[in-house]
């Protein structure tokens, strides 16, 4: 069964045939507490959010009727909803990236707490500031999240093989949590041409962090833990053979004392947005076909908008 999905349908009730979308986005929009926050603020005339100085136009993201009601036009019985990369806003300090990361997470569970069954929320903690993550993580204790959402990347300050981030992987492990890796800003300044940012710097961003998480061996020392990697799991399914060789090979620098990169991978999940049959068929062969759960990236148009067409996993 995939990460949080529902045991049984209530009587009387049809079927669905996509229990769980692990990878679908919306913005709390609470006009009082946002009066409060520097450099964020609600335009009521364009009917979105402005953040840092650009307006995000993506109207569905502000209405969860509109989720919900795309939810039942394909089937979906039950969404996780996180925060879309640009309110990830990496460039705070660590008291207003705590400040704005409450803001988030107050709201995602406020959606979720008046959709019952139908949404749960991934709560957002910026792991650029590994004390703000723990204490965020604490904070929510008891509060009925579905899990958390990290960000892979986006800025020079994410390491996850970071030691400091120790407290933060075993409090995670404690409560079994679903963990979703969802790519932010690319750093690579060659990829802004041709949409290069999003085609190519956010699979990358994945690889990377889901790289340094095997060379940690993060996902065997925390099995508790449920990793859950955006896209397919970007590119990691495509260099895991390389990293693999790497460690069979002790090239310099690759730990010996970690799980086999190969079979670390078994232990990640991975949405099923890959836009290729054969990338879909290789995220299976390398995490596990059981491991390769539905997501929608909704309402983003590099996600999967109408998975009845485009062969949506059902996980």
């Amino acid at each position: 069964m995939a990460p949080n999905a529902p045991a049984s349908v209530p009587a009387g009730e049809t079927v669905a045939r996509i229990p769980l979308d692990v990878h679908a986005h919306l913005v709390p929009v609470d006009h009082a507490a946002l009066a409060r926050i520097a450099d964020v603020e609600w335009q009521a005339e364009d009917g979105a959010l402005w953040v840092d100085g650009h307006l995000l136009r993506v109207a569905d993201l502000y209405h969860p009727e509109r989720l919900l009601g795309w939810m039942d036009r394909n089937g979906v019985q039950r969404a996780l909803i996180s925060a879309p990369p640009p309110l990830y806003r990496q460039h705070l300090k660590a008291t207003q990236a705590l400040e704005w990361a409450r803001y988030l997470n107050d709201g995602l569970l406020e959606i979720a707490a008046r959709h019952g069954e139908r949404l749960g929320a991934l709560l957002h903690l910026p792991l650029e500031h590994p004390t703000v993550a723990q204490l965020l993580e604490a904070a929510y204790e008891g509060s009925g999240c579905a899990g958390f959402a990290l960000a892979a990347g986006g800025t020079s300050r994410i390491d996850f093989a970071d030691a400091r981030h120790a407290d933060l992987w075993q409090a995670l492990d404690r409560r079994g949590a679903f963990v979703f890796i969802h790519p932010g800003h690319c750093c690579d300044d060659r990829l802004a041409r041709f949409y290069l940012e999003n085609l190519l710097g956010n699979p990358y961003e994945t690889t990377v962090a889901a790289t340094q998480l095997v060379m940690a061996d993060i996902p065997r020392r925390y099995p508790g833990i449920r990793f859950c990697l955006a896209h397919g799991g970007g590119l990691f399914a495509a260099v895991c053979g390389r990293l693999q060789r790497g460690y069979d090979t002790g090239r310099p620098g690759v730990p010996r004392d970690i799980e086999p990169p190969l079979q670390a991978a078994r232990r990640f999940y991975v949405d099923g947005i890959t836009h290729l049959p054969a990338g879909l068929r290789l995220a299976a062969e390398v995490f596990g076909e059981s491991h390769v759960l539905f997501g929608s990236d909704w309402p983003f148009p590099m996600g999967m908008p109408e998975p009845a067409i485009e062969g949506g996993r059902t996980a």
